[in-house]
């Protein structure tokens, strides 16, 4: 057994041995304190959630998955899907003009948000919904010359087609401002390159403005989308069976005010949480080359605290 000289202890300047040295890590007692206020808080919460007999958790279980909550749900998801769709799709009309050249097609775009954005939702509704009044027949044909088909407007123009109509118009002026503000994020310096390379302005549009300006359009666009599904309950003034409306219905009749209030809470909560999971996850698709990094979700962190207690 070969004897090698003893190890050499590192030291500072000063002469002091660093293996003797106590790593004390640093501590914040306020922030124990906080999670300590937090947590007290959240158990006084749910305490009072579960025993208070006055919420009702019996008559919320058994009018959950009721029929007529359930196609509710399903007309509220169509008035949502309806008002998305047919809204970006005159938003993205709308963004255009505006970013037109031609100072007519800007100006009637900027005077068309102007608008909608002006008028509340539900004087908009109503007024979709009581536009007999003032056509009470609908015709098309030649502009300012004959008209080959009339229509009644009150055949035409129902309380679901007026209601989709009004959700659409109103949303479609928030919609253009969204994919206005998406646009012009996209630095000018690239198209100005595009366009010195001979790339086509659809294909500027489809492969270069349209991935990036995602990035921007996509968290807006998603509080548009949850907002929405959260509004529809403004169309229970035209006597639409949507989810807010049919929850009115039943507790006029059986008197469970909170309990019915409840279960129409919890339906918005699930709607919105799982459009929530969606938009992360569209998110993160158009992040794909961006230096930017998602913050985990907490699904994601819960995977990673239980690998490192296995590990």
């Amino acid at each position: 057994m070969s004897v090698g000289p003893p190890p050499v202890r590192e030291e500072l300047e000063d002469g002091i041995d660093l293996e003797r040295l106590k790593v004390v890590p640093a501590r914040y007692p306020w922030r124990w304190i906080a999670t300590g206020v937090v947590a007290v808080l959240l158990a006084m919460a749910g305490h009072a959630l579960v025993t208070n007999p006055a919420w009702d958790w019996k008559v919320v279980g058994e009018y959950l998955f009721y029929e007529t909550i359930l196609r509710a749900v399903w007309l509220t998801l169509k008035l949502t899907a309806l008002g998305i769709v047919l809204g970006f799709a005159i938003g993205t009309v709308l963004a255009l003009m505006r970013l037109s050249r031609v100072p007519l097609l800007t100006s009637v775009a900027w005077t068309y948000v102007w608008i909608f954005r002006s008028v509340p939702l539900i004087l908009q509704l109503l007024f979709w919904y009581n536009l007999a009044i003032l056509y009470r027949y609908l015709s098309f044909g030649v502009p300012f010359g004959p008209s080959f088909v009339q229509v009644a407007t009150m055949d035409l123009i129902g309380p679901l087609t007026a209601a989709s109509l009004g959700l659409a118009l109103h949303q479609g002026a928030y919609a253009a401002e969204i994919v206005r503000a998406g646009v012009l994020s996209v630095d000018q310096g690239q198209l100005e390159a595009a366009a010195a390379l001979g790339v086509p302005r659809g294909r500027q549009l489809r492969r270069i403005v349209l991935p990036q300006a995602m990035r921007t359009i996509v968290p807006t666009a998603a509080n548009e989308i949850v907002g929405l599904v959260k509004g529809t309950s403004v169309v229970y003034i035209m006597a639409l069976p949507e989810l807010f409306y049919q929850v009115q219905v039943i507790y006029n009749r059986n008197g469970r005010i909170i309990a019915l209030l409840l279960v129409a809470t919890i339906w918005y909560m699930i709607i919105t949480s799982i459009l929530s999971a969606a938009q992360f996850y569209v998110e993160r698709y158009f992040a794909k080359g961006s230096a930017r990094v998602l913050p985990p979700t907490p699904l994601q962190r819960l995977r990673a605290a239980v690998a490192g207690w296995r590990g």
